[in-house]
């Protein structure tokens, strides 16, 4: 019996190596991870290479992905910006990241917006009703998680107005994130009041995803789009600070902007995308308009996941980090960055940018904060600065360059942000704007502990070695 196994793992081990080595899109890191996996735990390691090996929609939702997106280009180029108009808006110093921005999924820069940074999350929510409340022709909103605490009753209680008053809503969520509320009294009253309901990436058929996919492909984004002519973008779900799902790390401190503008017909058209996925519904059936021009300024959506090409946002931020002049201000709750962000941050610190990192003290995953301080002495050791939020958990994603240019949204940096989630950003030059959120980053300092090299040197051998191992299989987690 004892042979028959080691031979039957013998074959199951080399069998998924050989799968492992056809693959051209691991990185050796990724490669090295799963070899390690598949020797150290016997049988184990090859059912969590199947579960999770292999980062692939399938081919139906590849081809589907292609053909929403060439509809797209085809029916609402003139919603989507040029490549030329990057030439004339942007400042050349960071032109090149824009442009490689608007390569990811063809929305390039427009001009004219505005945006408003929300104070804190009771100002956003009120806001938000009060827009949904204001709607005359439409209402849609995409969440990654929509939990039945005050923020996400409020917000479907006020599509359920809006569509008894005869507004037409769409109201998508996430089928693992949202699982709870798509299950809920309060997702059927939606749709019994006249919303449009869908799920992204349901898991109605657990046997089959786990067959054809991974079941942690998710839909990250976090999308609200009124009338075609306001949008919120940033880092908030559709839940209450206190996020009671995992109380214990609360509050979620999180950040979004209101924009006007034509930028609302990009970010409105990366929600379409995602709708028409899940509902197979044509494009020719939505009206698309785009919002006047309120004189403000340049920006571009940007959406990413595993049917757009491997790398994107990595790339778009090492892109970001490359064209940083001066300063650079980064917070995320998730940091475990590939060698092509870690290593921009790092040049870019050594060439004399003032390079600031904001994450949380305390994270909700284990894995994370245990990858992420894994990096900390590289980063001290090239002149970065390391600040550590203890007034909750930092749910904030931004990034400022010189306070010119702004990313915010929904992704992280991490290899779930870069590889297995659909994100959705803005990036955009505004001195104003930026500036708004470089105060907002600096009230998270305030809030903060600095990492002192000195006190990473110091961290007890278990400490650091437990810290490396954790990075060492980061690309399988």
């Amino acid at each position: 019996m004892t042979e028959f196994l080691l031979t039957l793992h013998l074959l199951i081990v080399v069998g998924f190596t050989v799968r492992i080595l056809l693959r051209d899109d691991l990185s050796p890191p990724a490669r090295l991870a799963w070899f390690i996996v598949l020797m150290v735990l016997p049988f184990v390691g090859s059912v969590i290479y199947f579960l999770f090996g292999e980062i692939d929609l399938g081919n139906k939702a590849n081809k589907r992905h292609t053909e929403i997106f060439d509809q797209i280009r085809a029916k609402a180029t003139h919603l989507m910006g040029s490549k030329e108009e990057a030439n004339r808006l942007i400042d050349p110093l960071y032109r090149s990241a824009f442009q490689y921005a608007g390569s990811i999924n063809g929305f390039h820069t427009v001009e004219g917006n505005r945006a408003e940074l929300m104070a804190n999350a009771a100002a956003t929510n009120a806001r938000l009703i009060a827009d949904i409340d204001a709607a005359q022709s439409h209402v849609h909103v995409l969440y990654y998680i929509w939990l039945g605490d005050q923020t996400g009753t409020d917000v479907a209680h006020a599509l359920i107005r809006a569509a008894r008053r005869g507004v037409i809503c769409r109201a998508m969520a996430d089928g693992l994130g949202s699982r709870a509320l798509i299950k809920s009294p309060l997702w059927q009253d939606m749709k019994d009041a006249g919303v449009h309901m869908a799920a992204a990436l349901p898991l109605n058929n657990l046997i089959r995803t786990l067959l054809t996919s991974r079941f942690d492909l998710r839909n990250h984004r976090k999308i609200t789009v009124i009338d075609s002519k306001i949008t919120y973008c940033g880092s908030r779900n559709s839940a209450d600070p206190e996020f009671l799902v995992k109380a214990k790390y609360a509050p979620w401190v999180d950040i979004m902007l209101r924009f006007e503008g034509p930028i609302v017909a990009q970010n409105e058209l990366l929600f379409l995308s995602d709708w028409i996925q899940a509902t197979d519904e044509n494009l020719d059936e939505f009206e698309l308009t785009a919002a006047a021009k309120q004189g403000g300024f340049a920006a571009q959506v940007m959406g990413d996941g595993p049917t757009e090409r491997k790398g994107a946002t990595p790339q778009l931020f090492a892109s970001l980090i490359a064209c940083a002049q001066d300063t650079l201000t980064l917070s995320t709750p998730y940091f475990v960055p590939d060698a092509t962000v870690l290593e921009a941050l790092c040049a870019a610190a050594h060439r004399g940018v003032i390079v600031t990192l904001i994450f949380p003290q305390t994270n909700d995953s284990w894995i994370v904060a245990a990858a992420s301080r894994s990096y900390y002495r590289k980063l001290l050791s090239a002149g970065c600065e390391i600040h550590e939020f203890k007034g909750g958990l930092l749910h904030a994603k931004t990034l400022t360059i010189d306070g010119k240019v702004s990313l915010i949204g929904s992704s992280n940096l991490d290899l779930r942000s870069f590889d297995l989630n659909y994100e959705n950003n803005i990036l955009l030059q505004d001195n104003e704007t930026t500036a708004a959120i470089r105060k907002r980053q600096g009230e998270y300092i305030i809030q903060s502990d600095r990492v002192a090299l000195s006190d990473v040197i110091a961290w007890r051998a278990h400490r650091r070695i437990w810290n490396n191992v954790i990075a060492t299989i980061g690309p399988v987690l």
